[in-house]
């Protein structure tokens, strides 16, 4: 295994979307989470090598971090490609607006603090942002108060919570995004669609404002 993923050495490693909202969808600890933190507060010009991914994985077992990586390879949360990304994760609120209207059906989205505080929105009105930030704090408290309920009893690991209509298309829904020690709430307006680099770069950007608090 380890030949194998020695030949990785040349690329750059990229995190893909499923990767990205493993990440953050939680705020348990877990080595591979703790290996796609690495890899989002990385620059994007470093490109693999054990030494990066010792640092990465915080560990100091090479065999225990090359391992993790192919494990999240096979899981596809992540790659390796010959191209390093020129994208700017230093993003203005107004910026981050922009790539929140890629993951919505509707064009609608906002972010807000766990204290119900929004801080970049697209397509909602100013009032009704203001409200929704509020609401996605109350959902927020919500979710961790019945996460036992959900996880354990109910066996659903997932922590987004939904307004749907009658045929069960989303309408509304809210994303807790754990960053760091910093608890966000994405709030989606229509079919969410998290599935593109659009929501990466988001992730990406919002470690680089939160990730080291």
């Amino acid at each position: 295994m380890e030949s194998t993923l020695s030949l990785q050495s040349n690329l750059y490693p990229k995190i893909t979307p499923a990767g990205a909202y493993y990440a953050i969808s939680s705020d348990s600890p877990s080595a591979s989470r703790t290996l796609l933190y690495g890899l989002l507060r990385a620059e994007s010009s470093e490109a693999i090598s054990s030494e990066k991914i010792l640092a990465w994985a915080d560990t100091s077992d090479i065999n225990t971090a090359l391992n993790l990586l192919y494990r999240l390879q096979r899981l596809e949360f992540l790659y390796g490609d010959e191209n390093v990304s020129t994208e700017d994760v230093r993003l203005s609120d107004e910026q981050l607006s922009g790539l929140l209207a890629q993951l919505s059906g509707s064009g609608k989205a906002l972010l807000a603090d766990e204290a119900g505080l929004y801080f970049a929105n697209v397509g909602f009105h100013h009032e009704a942002a203001e409200e929704l930030g509020l609401l996605a704090s109350e959902v927020a408290r919500m979710e961790s108060n019945h996460r036992l309920l959900i996880q354990n009893n109910l066996y659903i690991n997932n922590s987004a919570w939904g307004i749907c209509d009658p045929s069960g298309q989303s309408e509304l829904t809210f994303f807790p995004l754990y960053i760091g020690t910093t608890k966000l709430i994405l709030v989606i307006g229509g079919m969410p669609d998290l599935n593109k680099e659009a929501f990466v770069t988001l992730v990406k950007a919002l470690y680089h404002r939160y990730g080291s608090r």
